[in-house]
């Protein structure tokens, strides 16, 4: 059983308008953008930290559930 906030923990986000950008960073001394996806209005995307992904970026309206609370941009 995974413990929370271990770096594989999922979250879960959920887009509130057409457009929302979800755009991975790269771990490691040099950050990077490594990947993107495009959410429309009420798609859900659930991801998760890896050993390449130290942080996530999201532009656009849109809801973030993880194992800490819920979440939303304004």
């Amino acid at each position: 059983m995974e413990k929370s906030g271990d770096k594989n923990d999922f979250f879960v986000i959920k887009a509130l308008e057409d457009g929302v950008n979800v755009i991975g960073l790269t771990r490691g001394s040099d950050t990077r953008f490594h990947h993107s996806e495009k959410l429309d209005r009420n798609e859900v995307m659930i991801a998760q930290f890896t050993d390449h992904t130290s942080a996530v970026k999201i532009r656009g309206k849109a809801i973030i559930q993880t194992s800490h609370g819920e979440v939303s941009t304004e």
